[in-house]
Protein backbone atom coordinates (compact mmCIF):
# COMPACT_ATOMS: atom_id res chain seq x y z
CA UNK A 1 0.00 0.00 0.00
CA UNK A 2 1.46 2.96 -1.38
CA UNK A 3 1.01 6.85 0.34
CA UNK A 4 2.07 10.04 -0.89
CA UNK A 5 2.60 13.21 1.48
CA UNK A 6 1.66 16.29 -1.15
CA UNK A 7 2.56 19.59 0.15
CA UNK A 8 1.57 22.80 -0.95
CA UNK A 9 -1.41 23.95 -2.72
CA UNK A 10 -0.37 26.18 -5.15
CA UNK A 11 -1.26 25.82 -9.07
CA UNK A 12 1.15 22.77 -9.13
CA UNK A 13 0.66 21.45 -6.29
CA UNK A 14 -3.27 20.93 -7.24
CA UNK A 15 -2.42 19.85 -9.79
CA UNK A 16 0.03 17.39 -8.42
CA UNK A 17 -2.76 15.76 -6.00
CA UNK A 18 -5.82 15.17 -8.69
CA UNK A 19 -3.11 13.17 -10.53
CA UNK A 20 -2.24 11.18 -7.67
CA UNK A 21 -5.21 10.24 -6.63
CA UNK A 22 -5.95 8.97 -10.49
CA UNK A 23 -2.34 6.96 -9.99
CA UNK A 24 -2.37 3.24 -9.52
CA UNK A 25 -0.35 1.68 -6.89
CA UNK A 26 -0.80 4.86 -5.21
CA UNK A 27 -3.50 3.99 -2.62
CA UNK A 28 -3.39 7.16 -0.74
CA UNK A 29 -2.37 10.67 -0.75
CA UNK A 30 -1.93 12.88 2.12
CA UNK A 31 -2.63 16.33 1.26
CA UNK A 32 -1.10 19.24 3.48
CA UNK A 33 -1.35 23.31 3.07
CA UNK A 34 -1.87 26.27 4.82
CA UNK A 35 -5.49 27.17 4.60
CA UNK A 36 -7.51 24.13 6.29
CA UNK A 37 -10.23 25.73 4.07
CA UNK A 38 -8.95 24.88 0.91
CA UNK A 39 -7.38 21.47 1.71
CA UNK A 40 -10.67 20.33 3.01
CA UNK A 41 -12.25 21.82 0.26
CA UNK A 42 -9.43 19.64 -1.80
CA UNK A 43 -9.67 16.87 -0.28
CA UNK A 44 -13.65 16.41 -0.87
CA UNK A 45 -13.28 16.88 -4.64
CA UNK A 46 -10.34 14.28 -5.03
CA UNK A 47 -12.69 11.46 -3.58
CA UNK A 48 -11.67 8.38 -0.97
CA UNK A 49 -8.41 8.17 -1.95
CA UNK A 50 -7.69 11.72 -0.53
CA UNK A 51 -7.14 12.86 3.57
CA UNK A 52 -6.25 16.14 4.67
CA UNK A 53 -3.40 16.33 6.83
CA UNK A 54 -2.37 19.07 9.45
CA UNK A 55 1.37 19.14 8.37
CA UNK A 56 3.88 21.94 8.07
CA UNK A 57 6.90 22.13 6.58
CA UNK A 58 9.61 21.30 9.69
CA UNK A 59 7.35 19.08 11.19
CA UNK A 60 8.18 15.50 11.06
CA UNK A 61 7.45 13.30 7.65
CA UNK A 62 3.88 11.08 8.59
CA UNK A 63 4.33 7.64 7.11
CA UNK A 64 4.74 7.89 3.74
CA UNK A 65 6.64 6.59 0.73
CA UNK A 66 7.13 9.22 -0.83
CA UNK A 67 7.02 13.11 -0.68
CA UNK A 68 5.59 15.82 -3.15
CA UNK A 69 6.79 19.09 -2.86
CA UNK A 70 5.51 22.03 -4.28
CA UNK A 71 6.56 24.73 -1.85
CA UNK A 72 8.50 27.76 -2.65
CA UNK A 73 12.23 28.14 -2.15
CA UNK A 74 13.11 28.32 1.87
CA UNK A 75 9.65 26.03 2.99
CA UNK A 76 10.32 23.67 0.04
CA UNK A 77 14.44 23.09 1.48
CA UNK A 78 12.68 22.86 4.84
CA UNK A 79 10.55 19.80 3.75
CA UNK A 80 13.38 18.08 1.66
CA UNK A 81 16.00 18.46 4.57
CA UNK A 82 13.61 16.63 6.83
CA UNK A 83 12.41 13.84 4.29
CA UNK A 84 16.22 13.17 4.20
CA UNK A 85 16.57 13.25 7.67
CA UNK A 86 13.84 10.89 8.19
CA UNK A 87 14.77 8.44 5.02
CA UNK A 88 12.08 9.12 2.97
CA UNK A 89 11.76 9.49 -0.86
CA UNK A 90 11.26 13.25 -1.76
CA UNK A 91 10.66 14.88 -5.61
CA UNK A 92 10.60 19.07 -6.10
CA UNK A 93 9.60 21.06 -8.44
CA UNK A 94 11.72 24.08 -7.32
CA UNK A 95 13.25 25.61 -9.95
CA UNK A 96 15.52 28.27 -8.88
CA UNK A 97 19.35 28.27 -8.91
CA UNK A 98 19.94 29.02 -5.46
CA UNK A 99 17.45 26.45 -3.80
CA UNK A 100 18.46 24.01 -6.02
CA UNK A 101 22.03 24.62 -5.24
CA UNK A 102 21.09 24.62 -1.52
CA UNK A 103 19.34 21.36 -2.26
CA UNK A 104 21.98 19.58 -4.09
CA UNK A 105 24.36 20.01 -0.80
CA UNK A 106 21.74 17.54 0.50
CA UNK A 107 23.79 15.02 -1.71
CA UNK A 108 25.60 13.17 0.86
CA UNK A 109 23.01 13.21 3.44
CA UNK A 110 20.76 11.60 0.55
CA UNK A 111 23.41 8.74 -0.52
CA UNK A 112 23.99 7.93 3.50
CA UNK A 113 20.76 7.27 4.34
CA UNK A 114 19.95 5.53 1.11
CA UNK A 115 17.35 8.85 0.34
CA UNK A 116 16.52 9.42 -3.37
CA UNK A 117 15.78 13.40 -3.90
CA UNK A 118 14.48 14.18 -6.96
CA UNK A 119 14.86 17.93 -8.17
CA UNK A 120 13.22 19.91 -10.79
CA UNK A 121 10.30 17.91 -11.30
CA UNK A 122 8.45 20.91 -13.27
CA UNK A 123 8.96 21.10 -17.42
CA UNK A 124 12.20 23.37 -17.58
CA UNK A 125 13.69 21.66 -15.27
CA UNK A 126 11.80 18.39 -15.26
CA UNK A 127 10.07 17.41 -18.63
CA UNK A 128 13.18 19.27 -20.59
CA UNK A 129 15.42 17.43 -18.69
CA UNK A 130 13.86 14.03 -19.17
CA UNK A 131 13.94 15.34 -23.22
CA UNK A 132 17.75 15.73 -23.33
CA UNK A 133 17.94 12.21 -22.07
CA UNK A 134 15.91 10.86 -24.75
CA UNK A 135 17.78 12.99 -27.59
CA UNK A 136 20.65 12.05 -26.27
CA UNK A 137 20.33 8.39 -26.40
CA UNK A 138 20.20 8.90 -30.47
CA UNK A 139 23.43 10.11 -30.51
CA UNK A 140 27.16 8.04 -30.58
CA UNK A 141 28.20 11.63 -28.88
CA UNK A 142 26.31 14.87 -27.53
CA UNK A 143 28.50 17.99 -27.64
CA UNK A 144 25.77 20.21 -26.75
CA UNK A 145 22.26 20.54 -24.84
CA UNK A 146 20.37 23.74 -25.21
CA UNK A 147 16.91 24.17 -23.51
CA UNK A 148 14.60 26.80 -23.29
CA UNK A 149 11.10 27.32 -21.12
CA UNK A 150 8.33 30.55 -21.28
CA UNK A 151 5.89 30.01 -18.76
CA UNK A 152 4.65 30.66 -15.30
CA UNK A 153 3.03 28.40 -13.07
CA UNK A 154 1.44 31.15 -10.12
CA UNK A 155 3.26 33.76 -8.51
CA UNK A 156 5.94 32.38 -6.69
CA UNK A 157 6.49 31.08 -10.30
CA UNK A 158 6.42 33.85 -11.59
CA UNK A 159 8.87 35.38 -9.07
CA UNK A 160 11.45 33.05 -9.50
CA UNK A 161 11.36 33.68 -13.43
CA UNK A 162 11.89 37.32 -13.08
CA UNK A 163 14.60 36.68 -10.25
CA UNK A 164 16.36 34.28 -12.23
CA UNK A 165 16.13 36.54 -15.51
CA UNK A 166 17.56 39.91 -13.62
CA UNK A 167 20.49 37.64 -12.17
CA UNK A 168 23.92 36.81 -13.94
CA UNK A 169 23.77 33.40 -15.17
CA UNK A 170 26.16 30.77 -15.73
CA UNK A 171 26.15 28.39 -18.43
CA UNK A 172 28.46 25.36 -19.05
CA UNK A 173 31.10 26.21 -21.94
CA UNK A 174 33.95 23.95 -23.39
CA UNK A 175 33.78 21.74 -19.87
CA UNK A 176 33.95 24.82 -17.23
CA UNK A 177 31.03 26.97 -15.74
CA UNK A 178 31.47 30.43 -17.82
CA UNK A 179 29.83 33.44 -15.62
CA UNK A 180 27.52 35.51 -17.95
CA UNK A 181 27.03 39.40 -16.33
CA UNK A 182 24.95 40.83 -18.57
CA UNK A 183 22.88 37.95 -20.70
CA UNK A 184 21.36 39.32 -23.58
CA UNK A 185 18.03 38.36 -25.16
CA UNK A 186 17.63 35.99 -28.02
CA UNK A 187 14.55 34.58 -29.30
CA UNK A 188 13.47 31.25 -29.18
CA UNK A 189 11.20 29.64 -31.76
CA UNK A 190 8.47 27.61 -29.16
CA UNK A 191 5.37 25.43 -30.21
CA UNK A 192 2.24 27.50 -31.06
CA UNK A 193 -0.02 29.29 -29.52
CA UNK A 194 3.56 30.37 -27.61
CA UNK A 195 5.44 30.97 -31.07
CA UNK A 196 8.92 33.55 -31.01
CA UNK A 197 9.64 35.07 -27.36
CA UNK A 198 12.54 36.46 -26.55
CA UNK A 199 14.64 34.77 -23.90
CA UNK A 200 17.54 34.71 -21.92
CA UNK A 201 20.55 32.65 -20.83
CA UNK A 202 19.57 31.68 -16.73
CA UNK A 203 21.44 29.78 -14.27
CA UNK A 204 18.28 27.48 -12.91
CA UNK A 205 18.54 24.27 -13.87
CA UNK A 206 22.14 24.03 -15.74
CA UNK A 207 23.71 22.22 -12.90
CA UNK A 208 20.81 19.45 -12.83
CA UNK A 209 22.13 18.95 -16.58
CA UNK A 210 25.42 19.20 -15.99
CA UNK A 211 25.15 16.19 -13.32
CA UNK A 212 23.58 14.20 -15.74
CA UNK A 213 25.42 14.68 -18.52
CA UNK A 214 29.19 14.75 -17.09
CA UNK A 215 30.78 14.24 -20.06
CA UNK A 216 29.01 17.15 -22.50
CA UNK A 217 31.19 19.96 -22.84
CA UNK A 218 28.22 22.69 -23.87
CA UNK A 219 24.91 22.81 -21.65
CA UNK A 220 22.94 26.17 -21.33
CA UNK A 221 19.60 27.09 -20.02
CA UNK A 222 17.46 29.86 -21.03
CA UNK A 223 14.01 31.70 -19.93
CA UNK A 224 11.48 33.82 -21.27
CA UNK A 225 9.90 36.37 -19.69
CA UNK A 226 6.81 36.24 -17.53
CA UNK A 227 3.41 37.23 -18.50
CA UNK A 228 1.95 39.74 -16.63
CA UNK A 229 -1.29 38.58 -14.05
CA UNK A 230 -3.91 40.35 -12.52
CA UNK A 231 -3.53 38.09 -9.61
CA UNK A 232 -6.40 39.92 -7.48
CA UNK A 233 -8.66 38.94 -9.81
CA UNK A 234 -9.82 34.98 -8.96
CA UNK A 235 -9.55 32.17 -11.26
CA UNK A 236 -12.82 30.90 -12.60
CA UNK A 237 -13.68 27.47 -11.84
CA UNK A 238 -12.26 25.14 -15.06
CA UNK A 239 -9.50 27.73 -16.02
CA UNK A 240 -6.01 25.88 -15.91
CA UNK A 241 -3.89 28.37 -16.60
CA UNK A 242 -1.77 30.00 -19.12
CA UNK A 243 0.23 28.35 -21.60
CA UNK A 244 3.66 27.14 -21.47
CA UNK A 245 6.48 26.00 -23.77
CA UNK A 246 9.54 24.32 -23.60
CA UNK A 247 12.36 23.19 -26.54
CA UNK A 248 14.99 20.79 -25.61
CA UNK A 249 17.97 21.09 -28.39
CA UNK A 250 20.48 18.01 -28.33
CA UNK A 251 23.65 18.14 -30.53
CA UNK A 252 25.78 15.42 -31.26
CA UNK A 253 27.67 12.47 -33.69
CA UNK A 254 26.57 9.67 -35.43
CA UNK A 255 29.48 8.49 -36.70
CA UNK A 256 31.05 11.01 -38.69
CA UNK A 257 27.84 12.54 -39.00
CA UNK A 258 26.89 16.06 -36.77
CA UNK A 259 23.30 16.08 -35.74
CA UNK A 260 20.46 18.04 -33.82
CA UNK A 261 17.20 16.77 -32.45
CA UNK A 262 14.82 19.47 -31.32
CA UNK A 263 12.28 18.33 -29.34
CA UNK A 264 8.75 21.17 -28.59
CA UNK A 265 6.22 20.45 -25.48
CA UNK A 266 3.17 22.61 -25.13
CA UNK A 267 0.92 22.65 -22.44
CA UNK A 268 -0.86 24.57 -19.72
CA UNK A 269 2.37 25.37 -17.39
CA UNK A 270 0.68 24.52 -13.89
CA UNK A 271 -0.88 21.07 -15.99
CA UNK A 272 2.36 19.87 -17.14
CA UNK A 273 4.37 20.55 -13.90
CA UNK A 274 1.89 19.36 -11.80
CA UNK A 275 1.75 15.69 -13.85
CA UNK A 276 5.13 15.53 -13.98
CA UNK A 277 5.59 16.47 -10.10
CA UNK A 278 2.81 13.75 -9.52
CA UNK A 279 4.71 11.17 -11.88
CA UNK A 280 8.24 11.76 -10.15
CA UNK A 281 6.58 11.19 -7.09
CA UNK A 282 4.68 7.75 -7.42
CA UNK A 283 7.44 6.14 -9.46
CA UNK A 284 9.60 6.97 -5.93
CA UNK A 285 7.55 4.80 -4.45
CA UNK A 286 7.40 2.32 -7.31
CA UNK A 287 3.77 3.40 -9.23
CA UNK A 288 2.85 4.76 -12.69
CA UNK A 289 5.30 2.29 -14.76
CA UNK A 290 8.48 2.36 -12.62
CA UNK A 291 10.55 2.72 -9.63
CA UNK A 292 12.96 5.39 -9.19
CA UNK A 293 15.74 4.43 -6.93
CA UNK A 294 19.07 6.35 -6.89
CA UNK A 295 20.02 7.47 -3.49
CA UNK A 296 21.34 10.91 -3.71
CA UNK A 297 19.95 14.25 -5.18
CA UNK A 298 19.69 14.17 -8.68
CA UNK A 299 17.18 15.91 -11.43
CA UNK A 300 14.97 13.82 -13.43
CA UNK A 301 17.54 13.02 -16.37
CA UNK A 302 19.73 11.36 -14.17
CA UNK A 303 17.14 8.79 -12.82
CA UNK A 304 13.50 8.19 -15.02
CA UNK A 305 13.56 5.98 -17.88
CA UNK A 306 12.20 8.45 -20.40
CA UNK A 307 10.22 6.24 -22.93
CA UNK A 308 8.63 4.71 -19.96
CA UNK A 309 7.85 8.38 -18.16
CA UNK A 310 7.22 10.11 -20.95
CA UNK A 311 4.79 7.22 -22.25
CA UNK A 312 3.17 7.93 -18.84
CA UNK A 313 2.91 11.48 -19.27
CA UNK A 314 0.95 11.42 -22.48
CA UNK A 315 -1.21 8.75 -21.15
CA UNK A 316 -2.36 11.29 -18.98
CA UNK A 317 -2.38 14.62 -21.89
CA UNK A 318 1.04 16.07 -21.54
CA UNK A 319 2.62 15.19 -24.83
CA UNK A 320 5.88 16.17 -26.85
CA UNK A 321 6.53 16.19 -30.23
CA UNK A 322 9.58 16.51 -32.41
CA UNK A 323 9.76 19.90 -33.98
CA UNK A 324 8.41 17.86 -37.45
CA UNK A 325 5.65 16.68 -35.61
CA UNK A 326 6.50 13.15 -34.84
CA UNK A 327 5.03 12.40 -31.29
CA UNK A 328 7.79 10.93 -28.98
CA UNK A 329 7.95 7.48 -26.59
Amino acid sequence: MSRVLLVGLGEVGVRAARQLVETPGVDRVLVAGHRHRRVDELVESLGTRAESIDFRPGDPIPNVDAVACALPDDLDVKVVMTAVEQGVAVASCADAAPTIDRLRALADSARERAVTVALGCGIAPGLADVLARHGAEAFDEVDEIAVARFGCAGPASVASVRSERSAPARDWYDGAWRSIDRPAEEIVWFPEPIGARDCRSVTGGASLLVDAFPGVPCIGVRLGEAQRRRFAVRRRVGDEGEWGAARVEVYGRRGRERDVVVYGVIERTAVAAGTVLAVAAAQLCGAAGATIHRPGVHGLAALVEPVIFLSELSARGVRVATFEGAPVG
